[in-house]
């Protein structure tokens, strides 16, 4: 399993022994690539000595809080940014960046739920025919719902599942097709995403559910299945290469 490990700041003693200093209790400066370059205790304002990335232990008292997280982001903030930070079985290197950055994606995705509310009753979804966006975001959400039950089912990878839906997401806010068969998809897309993340984040997906889908529970509901009619392809992309190297691509009918 992977270990969680985080910077260690310390002060030596007049016998120069270390004492370790918690990183919340000190002021970082950093580079351009996000290195700590220097440090301070917040208390004096004196610089302290800045040692390796070693794992989350008491005796270099380079532990988080956990409730500190809860209290300034929520607990949701915490558990994506752990998720997605890294596999299970791979070193995780805390960052205070990382988990704002996780805190950026959760209210943006309550603004996108939430946008799309405001715009009023959604039309059942019909049998006619979508139009070439709406098919494009369409077939990305179903592939999307795929590739999230196979990290977690079978591969156990969780960080990749949350960026197939970020990606989706991406993919979502680019719409700009405002018909009713457009707030339906949306209104698929919105739902199936509440569904997908809701093991990592529930309760943001617990109150956002509700708000689609009045008296409804996410925790009551069956994950997403795949509608196969929606990866359906008219056409498809050819790669061509000549003794190994690209050269070109072709869209050909998909029969």
């Amino acid at each position: 399993q992977g270990m969680v490990v985080a910077p260690t700041f310390f002060r030596q003693d007049d016998s120069g022994k270390k004492q370790w200093i918690n990183p919340a209790d000190i002021d970082t400066v950093h580079d351009d690539r996000g290195r700590a370059v220097g440090a301070s205790l917040r208390a004096d304002g004196l610089p302290v000595g800045i040692g390796g990335i070693e794992k989350m232990s008491k005796s270099k008292n380079n532990g988080v809080d956990p409730q500190a997280l809860i209290d300034q982001f929520g607990a949701d903030t915490a558990r994506l940014f752990i998720m997605f930070a890294s596999p299970p079985d791979q070193s995780l290197e805390w960052s205070d960046a990382g988990v704002e950055g996780a805190y950026r994606f959760l209210k943006r995705l309550w603004r996108l739920v939430f946008e799309h509310l405001a715009a009023g009753v959604v039309a059942p979804v019909t049998d006619g025919e979508l139009s070439a966006e709406l098919t494009d975001l369409r077939r990305q959400l179903h592939q999307t719902i795929g590739k999230v039950a196979d990290d977690y089912g079978r591969r156990k990878q969780f960080n990749t599942a949350i960026a197939a839906v970020m990606e989706l997401l991406n993919a979502y806010a680019k719409v700009t097709d405002l018909s009713p068969a457009a707030r339906a998809v949306k209104q698929e897309t919105l739902e199936a995403v509440t569904l997908l993340l809701n093991p990592i984040v529930p309760h943001i997906c617990e109150a956002l559910y509700a708000a689609l889908k009045p008296g409804a529970h996410a925790f009551e509901q069956s994950f997403p299945i795949v509608d196969d009619r929606a990866l359906a392809r008219d056409e498809i992309e050819l790669v061509l290469q000549i003794n190994g190297k690209l050269r070109g691509s072709v869209r050909v009918a998909s029969d």
